[in-house]
């Protein structure tokens, strides 16, 4: 009986804050799926085992959520001031599509260690201790981020004492800088704020009114108050991602903030675009029990968020949404502020379902807009398995 053989591929599977992805050197793809298009998307598809109408992808990489469905592609860059551009796929689990409209926050703090572990970094920049300063050029929204990878011995340190809630085991510090992080979306010609308003009001078929941060910044993201749509803010995956009525409403929301936003022209086109935008509702803060059973006091925080990802109440917090937290915390006036107690801040800590987190922004105002010089977050991350993926050779 024929068959095809399998075909081997360079890949390393790497963490990157609370998400998980597989990682390639761009050289590396066959020829065919160097350049985007359909070749692309089917071999990266395969990779991570989508479509899988179980919904469990038990044949490819993937861990059946929104934050361990996802590929990462590096190459050299030869954009001045940047060492690599990193492309972001984003893979749907039971349907074929992989979305490409925005950036992994969360995998953003690992493509600094991968550079320096592929080559990417000349040796001469790699200092004996301290940390190597690599600038990534996020080729999805066209953003510029700095991470600071910490080296000891000459070598990515991975381990050490830094702990991020939503990650079991503490690991290295790596800070991560958003560079100039609005303007990340299509939306209203990529304005921060593409109404032109720092609150909307969305009219949802299944509750009627609701006022809405919209925001670029980060990733397009909309914000409602948790009261307004009957949550407290303390809601975990439980709660929610097993509630056929609740998700789809955050669809609907999802789906009317897109286009208000401008990222879709009609609301049937929103089914298309999973990963962007972002629905998140906000709370002010309270006591509650994290997923893992650790008790947050109100204390803690200053404010609550949750946030949906392809369709699902993430289990903690997706780093280009807290950017997005960030910026919109630091604005007087927003759902996010208000909710934060309002006022002037350049940063928050926010409570999420497996704990904390704390997100900073440097906001001020130029000729009556609000500008945004960069966020900044924390996170770890670590190779967990590099050699090859292998696939079907017809795969793709």
């Amino acid at each position: 009986m024929a068959h095809v053989s399998q075909i081997r591929i360079p890949a390393t599977y790497m963490r990157g804050g609370t998400s998980k992805g597989v990682f390639f050197r761009l050289d590396d793809l066959p020829e065919v799926a160097r350049v985007p298009g359909v070749a692309r998307d089917a071999l990266l598809l395969r990779v991570i085992g989508s479509p899988d109408p179980y919904g469990k992808q038990i044949d490819g990489m993937g861990g059946a959520t929104s934050s361990t469905s996802k590929t990462v592609i590096i190459s050299r860059s030869s954009r001045p001031g940047h060492d690599v551009d990193y492309l972001f796929g984003q893979v749907a689990i039971d349907s074929a599509f992989v979305d490409w409209s925005g950036n992994c926050g969360n995998l953003s703090a690992a493509v600094g260690s991968f550079a320096i572990h592929a080559g990417f970094i000349e040796p001469e920049r790699i200092p004996a201790n301290g940390h190597c300063t690599v600038r990534i050029w996020q080729a999805n929204i066209g953003k510029t981020i700095v991470a600071h990878v910490p080296i000891t011995d000459g070598q990515v340190q991975e381990t050490g004492d830094f702990e991020l809630d939503g990650v079991t085991f503490p690991a290295a510090e790596v800070q991560i800088e958003f560079i100039d992080p609005a303007d990340e979306g299509e939306g209203g010609g990529g304005a921060m704020f593409p109404t032109g308003n720092l609150i909307d009001t969305l009219t949802i078929p299944e509750l009627g009114p609701v006022q809405a941060t919209l925001i670029n910044a980060g990733i397009p993201t909309i914000f409602v108050n948790a009261a307004d749509i009957g949550y407290r803010g303390t809601e975990l995956q439980d709660d929610i991602n097993g509630d056929v009525a609740a998700l789809a409403l955050f669809e609907s929301i999802r789906a009317q903030g897109a286009l208000r936003m401008g990222l879709i022209a009609e609301l049937s086109e929103a089914a298309k675009r999973q990963h962007t935008p972002k629905v998140a509702f906000v709370a002010p803060p309270v006591d509650y029990r994290s997923s893992s059973g650790k008790d947050v006091r109100a204390s803690d925080t200053d404010l609550l968020v949750r946030a949906m990802s392809m369709g699902k109440l993430h289990h903690a917090m997706m780093g280009t949404t807290a950017v997005a937290i960030a910026t919109a915390a630091a604005i007087p006036g927003t759902v996010v502020n208000l909710a934060a107690g309002g006022g002037v801040r350049d940063s928050v800590r926010f409570g999420h379902p497996s704990g904390t987190l704390r997100v900073g922004a440097e906001a001020r105002q130029a000729q009556g807009q609000w500008v945004v010089a960069k966020a900044v977050m924390s996170r770890s991350a670590r190779i967990l398995m590099e050699g090859w993926v292998r696939i079907p050779g017809d795969a793709f």
